[in-house]
């Protein structure tokens, strides 16, 4: 039966998982949380590379994913120095760029982590087609998600202070799969009408050309501490990930 693997550093893909189940149903899933790992966007090229193969590799040979998506924007910049695996691999920046043009902003900003912002892939992408981006780095935004913090006024100082230069904006792409968890407190932070493009939705839309069957089960890894995996995912985005599993990699 196929299987598909989701990767993140650390809970931000859930957004993705989270929509698999609603949309797709029951799919085989297998969720890799790489948190004992250094932070991808804190890695070098070639470390990232190296780490995400190394992770593929053990998704394939030891937990049988035969399509696999990469939920993380920092990662996703790496797909293409990537091994071939022989599986389909995704990752949330083509289908983040596609959603983003078909919405024909007026104004677009773009809140993400450094190396997301720093790697220029947004930038390209968009300037492929015409369009410009105002880009703002938020990496302290994801780390207090990461530790299950939504709503905090810690968190509303950071993310307007964020947020400032792109008010003018018509529109927001949110280039970090943890934010659509404090999608809230952007919304009132920002003038009334601006739009969130969470890019989640369309990363689906690609997962469900696989046609992968329903049925199977679901289990969730990671190379960092299970209990907070599990805290972290319930806070941020409601999910109660059952008995996940502590590897090392």
């Amino acid at each position: 039966m196929d299987r598909l693997g989701i990767i993140d550093w650390g809970i931000g893909g859930i957004s993705v998982y989270k929509l698999v189940r609603e949309q797709l149903g029951d799919v085989p899933v297998t969720y890799f949380s790489d948190t004992g790992a250094t932070p991808y966007g804190k890695m070098s090229p070639t470390e990232l590379v190296a780490r995400l193969d190394a992770a593929i590799d053990y998704l394939i040979s030891k937990r049988r994913v035969s399509h696999l998506v990469i939920g993380c924007n920092a990662a996703s910049t790496a797909i293409p120095q990537l091994a071939d695996h022989g599986i389909p691999v995704v990752g949330v920046i083509e289908p983040a760029i596609a959603m983003t043009e078909r919405l024909r902003p007026r104004k677009l900003g773009l809140i993400g982590g450094r190396r997301t912002v720093v790697s220029g892939v947004y930038r390209r992408g968009f300037g492929a087609r015409g369009m410009q981006v105002n880009q703002r780095i938020a990496q302290p935004l994801s780390a207090m998600i990461e530790s299950g913090d939504t709503s905090s006024g810690k968190l509303r100082d950071a993310a307007r202070q964020i947020l400032s230069p792109l008010r003018s904006c018509s529109h927001i792409l949110l280039a970090c799969t943890h934010y659509p968890a404090m999608s809230p407190v952007l919304s009132e932070l920002l003038p009334a009408g601006t739009v969130l493009i969470n890019p989640a939705a369309e990363l689906v839309k690609s997962i469900s050309l696989w046609n992968i069957e329903c049925g199977g089960t679901t289990e969730f890894i990671t190379t960092g501490d299970a209990n907070a995996m599990q805290t972290a995912a319930h806070a941020a985005f409601g999910v109660d990930i059952p008995s996940p599993v502590s590897i090392e990699l």
